[in-house]
């Protein structure tokens, strides 16, 4: 069962921003000129890049039965992802009906290597459950579960990065190979595309070398050509830190503290060749990530007070 002109393939998450691989999986299939339904939750700028590459677009909420029914209307294949947020088991019970009900014949669900039914976090309990009931819902199903994103970096590391020339994370020694969102994505599409070749129930796409973080801090020095050092801080110092922060929910926090926790006891030391074998290129290395975001790690260039340039022209009175 491979791809035809007529397989189309439906897109979840096709708007998403951290990792992105939602956005990157429908970048991919349209550049192999494949037909794609790209599935978001409003239609803003990032849907009208989509519309304007090709993309048919569908906008709705993926725990609206009728929303994601009508999304996979006429689709073969999707793939589908969630955020770390409530609601996962909801979205994923929804879209198994309605996928079932119009003929899916294989997906891609991405999930996360603390996947399992005893794990501490909620989260990863629940990402646990939702393998299990795409599983039971008799769509063909591969299951990834990477361990952290390379993007997660610039998230969590690029502000302290930048201001002090430190990473502060409760990781202790622990090592992980993170990976990109583009790679998973490769990934995602490799199967879609060529399920036959890629029958495998679960697999973990990681980046190409596990490391410590102070190994890490290591890779910034040398790539940004300064200083930066890995500071272990408690988890308790990481739950007040991320507690100050507006865009973190309460769910998402008790998960990222068990993550910290998993990370420490080695749950996240492990390399495969997934990103290579299935998504055909070699995965991204955290050297070329850094290289390819320098400027949100880099300490912001003040203008020189001589440079008369246009730009301060207008800003002056």
């Amino acid at each position: 069962m491979t791809q035809t002109r007529s397989t189309r393939f439906l897109i979840v998450g096709a708007g998403g921003r951290n990792g992105a691989t939602g956005n990157h999986a429908t970048r991919q299939l349209l550049a192999m000129g494949l037909p794609v339904r790209a599935f978001v939750r409003q239609a803003d700028d990032r849907a009208d890049e989509l519309r304007a590459l090709g993309a048919e677009i569908a906008v709705g909420d993926i725990h609206n039965f009728e929303a994601v029914r009508a999304a996979l209307d006429g689709v073969q294949r999707a793939y589908f992802t969630y955020p770390i947020a409530d609601g996962l088991l909801e979205a994923t019970a929804t879209f198994a009906a309605a996928g079932k009900q119009a003929g899916l014949q294989s997906m891609v669900n991405m999930s996360q290597i603390t996947a399992r039914p005893d794990h501490p976090s909620p989260a990863a309990r629940q990402h646990w459950l939702a393998e299990r009931l795409l599983d039971w819902s008799g769509i063909a199903v591969t299951h990834l579960r990477p361990p952290f994103f390379l993007e997660n970096l610039i998230a969590i590391a690029a502000t302290t990065i930048q201001t002090e020339g430190k990473i502060y994370l409760p990781y202790g020694q622990g090592h992980h190979a993170p990976v990109a969102g583009e790679d998973l994505a490769r990934v995602a599409v490799g199967i879609l595309t060529d399920p036959d070749a890629h029958r495998v129930k679960t697999c973990v796409p990681t980046g190409p070398v596990s490391l410590s973080m102070a190994a890490m801090a290591d890779v910034f020095t040398r790539v940004l050509d300064r200083s930066v050092e890995y500071v272990d801080i408690p988890v308790e110092r990481w739950r007040q830190i991320l507690s100050n922060l507006e865009t973190m929910s309460p769910h998402l926090i008790e998960h990222l503290l068990h993550v910290a926790e998993a990370h420490q006891q080695g749950e996240f030391d492990v390399v495969t060749d997934v990103v290579q074998k299935i998504g055909a290129a070699p995965p991204k290395s955290l050297e070329a990530f850094i290289r390819q975001n320098a400027t949100a790690f880099r300490v912001p260039q003040e203008p020189h007070p001589t440079t008369n340039t246009s730009a301060q022209r207008e800003t002056l009175p």
